[in-house]
């Protein structure tokens, strides 16, 4: 495997690794930028000695590895190492031993136990404002880059990243540390983690940059956490909605794709290759959350739109005009310019391209939405069914352009291709 084979797998690998390894070293450290230098390390270490020795024959254990190695040489650099120990754990989990009195006890009465569930607790403290919680948790455990949060946020990237480094100097400052809330504590941080979470699958399902249509690792990672925080909190309907919405969507991932990669749009998708057990559990967490008084919550709207599409076993069997409604709930419960947009495209489907397109329109001199490429390609779509293919061409490449995913990009640049005159 020559240099830049490595370089690409690695980097692959980082992506999927760095939130556990950021996660297992802020334990042991307490503190997260000195995680996330010493996750530095261990990746330029990776970059110095994989080309030249090879691949480890478990890269994921081997990062694991120089991670803990590091941060156990920081800790007793710092002459803290006894301290440290007591405090994070270290002599638990290096020589087996048996914690004694208050730490031991604090353990045991942990609610969680699992280190990234921890640090995104401790990135959602509520000494941080919402927003911060949700850039450093995206950070943290997304493993996001600051312009992939800055684009899910539909913000500057200058203001994300003060943001971040902001919350990490906060976080410092008030000494906050690396534990879980009890759950009598729990209510109040679950609004902040949701969101984190909803983001955080978004951005595998959709990835906003990037060679991939979809990044599964995010998704999978997403998942995991939110079935973990719903069996914390099994009576709370936004979780359950928010459970309901991915297992949905996660259930069309297997079908979204051909096996090069290249996407395959909803109404073209084999409906048969949709996870039909993950479907089953999406019903299952959404009756769930309906029963629980949460019918009319924004995660378990989307879920409910995403059952639809679930239940239509044809494209063209899917009740637009339910989504349609259903969309007019979820922009009273959350008010939001995508949330609009989307609407346009279910009210196009139900009542007509001309309906759609004009709250499409409307939605034009939003600032947030300014280069925005779903904006332009909900209008191409619009007006290539009104046939002003020239208007959906020039909306469609503009598309293209503003795009920063390589397959969404192919495919916007087919479409504007496709109003071209024969």
């Amino acid at each position: 495997m020559n240099d830049a084979a490595v370089h690409r797998r690695l980097d692959a690998l980082w992506r999927m690794e760095s939130p556990k390894l950021l996660a297992r070293l802020t334990r042991i450290t307490g503190n997260i930028d000195t995680a996330e230098e010493l996750a530095q390390d261990v990746l330029v270490g990776a970059l110095e000695r994989w080309p030249r020795e090879g691949v480890p024959d478990n890269p994921a254990a081997w990062l694991m590895t120089a991670a803990k190695h590091r941060a156990i040489d920081h800790v007793r650099q710092r002459q803290l190492h006894a301290r440290k120990q007591g405090e994070y754990g270290i002599e638990l989990e290096l020589h087996g031993a048996d914690m004694q009195g208050d730490d031991a006890q604090r353990l045991a009465d942990d609610d969680i136990g699992d280190d990234l569930l921890r640090l995104l607790f401790v990135s959602c403290h509520p000494v941080l404002p919402m927003e911060s919680r949700v850039a450093l948790t995206l950070r943290m455990l997304g493993g996001l880059s600051t312009p992939e949060i800055a684009r899910a946020f539909l913000q500057q990237e200058t203001t994300v990243a003060q943001r971040i480094v902001r919350a990490k100097r906060t976080l410092a400052e008030k000494q906050v540390p690396f534990e879980v809330p009890r759950k009598a504590d729990l209510p109040e941080r679950v609004d902040a983690v949701l969101e984190v979470l909803y983001l955080v699958f978004n951005e595998g399902y959709a990835a906003t940059s990037g060679e991939d249509w979809m990044r599964p690792a995010l998704c999978e990672e997403a998942l995991r956490l939110t079935r973990v925080l719903v069996g914390l909190l099994p009576n709370e309907p936004e979780a359950l909605g928010l459970l309901a919405l991915m297992e949905l969507q996660a259930s069309r991932m297997p079908a979204r794709t051909q096996a090069d990669g290249t996407p395959i749009l909803l109404p073209e998708q084999n409906r048969a290759r949709w996870d039909r057990l993950q479907i089953r559990r999406g019903f299952n967490a959404l009756e769930r959350a309906q029963r629980l008084g949460g019918a009319q919550g924004p995660y378990a709207l989307q879920a409910a739109i995403a059952a639809c599409h679930a239940r239509a076993l044809r494209a063209e069997d899917t009740d637009w005009t339910r989504i349609a409604g259903l969309y007019a709930l979820l922009a009273r419960a959350m008010p939001s310019p995508v949330v609009e947009l989307n609407r346009a495209v279910a009210v196009g489907k139900a009542f007509g391209a001309e309906a759609g397109l004009a709250i499409a329109d409307a939605l034009r001199d939003v600032p947030s939405l300014r280069g925005y490429a779903p904006l332009h390609a909900v209008r191409g779509d619009l007006l290539q069914q009104l046939g002003r293919n020239d208007e959906a061409r020039a909306e469609f490449s503009r598309a293209a352009e503003l795009t920063g995913n390589a397959r969404e990009r192919e495919v916007l640049a087919a479409r504007a291709a496709a109003c071209s005159p024969a």
